[in-house]
């Protein structure tokens, strides 16, 4: 089968963003964002004069409200904040950060000063506000928030930013701890006309396009998608308590969104669940807190849909002694015909340079550079232009919700193909 949707917009982008800088080179965020701003030239055109009229001026920005930052170098909210004060997101104007934690109860605590500094040098050097509540923020023109804080607070984070007036809103994924919780903040942005999208990264990695292309050009195809950490055995019980809503609906939870965007994988178009028994751990675990917790190490499944494609998962917490990767796998007629990796060797070299350059930097943020800024581009560029929906490839709660309900549909089904299996 061909996966669903065309992805010939995204490729374009993600292509320049993946090939701008020459991995032999150092990185580049100059060369990165010359290809964005060109790929915004070329699709905006005309919607530039729309946005003017709308902002009353000459802006050719979306403002962005950061709402969680979290500690210089260690929280995504601020890597984000990083990616757009550096002005690799040319479509992008950090106005604001929220940041209730550490501009609240934790400014005195040794992360918060750290935080405080920081804060001080981005509103000397860019103007940026910095301030603990959405009650001191002020909107004016197409504004996205960005939410990156405790996925338990997002339903109400949500609908605190939309009341505010934010145009859109992007969610860190799975975006709510539950399937309900996620389809209220639906109605709820549904009702108020304001599109929420999603940070599934995947979604727009080179390795995921490259292979979609592939399965593209070979009806009866079948695309097998890996993920593996770095956990040791030893690492688990940590990991299992940290990670409690269970291997599916955290680290699965990346694959499930691409099923549910290029696969038109809902719980509703599933014909079978095929688990892989040998390659598949289920194991009960003590955390740190002496409570017991129950999850798969690693869980591989194939599943067939009723319009007879067939996808495989294998995901593995422990299946990496280097950092973690994924892998995609086009297979035909029993053979592998194309497979794609990421990190590749070069994006490797680059992230190690990095990581010696800056060890204090969380190391997958350099990983990921690339895939967080395409993400933010894609959606600002969509904001500022005024287009309805969400741009090409990019996750919305609709796929949240597809991956969240698959991860509750497949737990449970593997888990007693296993026991069987024992």
């Amino acid at each position: 089968g061909s996966p669903a949707g065309a992805i010939t917009m995204l490729s374009v982008l993600i292509l320049g963003a993946a090939g701008a800088h020459d991995r032999s080179a150092p990185p580049s965020s100059l060369s990165r964002s010359r290809v964005l701003q060109h790929q915004q030239q070329s699709t905006r055109g005309d919607a530039l004069a729309t946005v003017q009229c709308l902002r009353g001026g000459g802006g050719d920005k979306c403002d962005v409200i950061l709402v969680g930052c979290g500690v210089p170098k260690r929280g995504m909210g601020w890597y984000h904040a990083k990616q757009m004060l550096d002005g690799d997101v040319p479509s992008a104007t950090l106005t604001t950060v929220v940041e209730p934690w550490f501009l609240g109860q934790g400014k005195d605590s040794p992360p918060g000063q750290t935080f405080g500094v920081w804060a001080e040098e981005m509103s000397k050097a860019h103007g940026t506000k910095f301030c603990a509540s959405l009650d001191e923020v002020s909107i004016n023109g197409p504004t996205m928030a960005l939410i990156s804080g405790r996925t338990a607070d997002n339903p109400r984070l949500l609908k605190e930013v939309i009341e505010k007036g934010c145009t859109a809103v992007y969610l860190e994924k799975p975006g709510a701890p539950t399937v309900k919780e996620l389809e209220e903040m639906r109605a709820y942005a549904n009702s108020k006309g304001v599109p929420v999208f999603m940070g599934y990264n995947k979604n727009v990695t080179p390795y995921v396009r490259k292979a979609l292309e592939e399965a593209k050009k070979r009806p009866g195809s079948t695309t097998t998608y890996i993920h593996n950490n770095a956990y040791t055995e030893a690492e688990l019980p940590e990991c299992f308590e940290r990670n409690a809503e269970g291997l599916l609906k955290n680290m699965a939870i990346h694959e499930l969104a691409l099923l549910a965007t290029y696969w038109g994988v809902t719980v509703d178009t599933i014909e079978s669940v095929t688990p892989d028994a040998d390659f598949s751990r289920c194991l009960t675990l003590k955390g740190p807190s002496g409570e017991a917790f129950t999850d798969f190490s690693k869980a591989g499944f194939t599943i067939a849909t009723k319009e007879g494609q067939q996808i495989t998962l294998l995901i593995d917490r422990c299946g990496s002694d280097a950092g973690g990767n994924s892998v995609a796998i086009v297979s035909q007629d029993g053979g592998e015909v194309f497979r794609s990796e990421t990190p590749d060797e070069e994006l490797i070299q680059t992230v190690e340079a990095a990581a010696k350059a800056d060890p204090d930097m969380m190391p997958y943020f350099f990983l990921q550079s690339d895939d967080y800024q395409v993400l933010k581009e894609l959606t600002t560029s969509h904001v500022l232009q005024g287009k309805p929906g969400a741009p090409e490839g990019i996750a919305t709660l609709d796929v949240a919700i597809d991956a969240l309900k698959l991860a509750e549909y497949l737990t449970p089904t593997l888990q007693e193909a296993l026991a069987v299996a024992k």
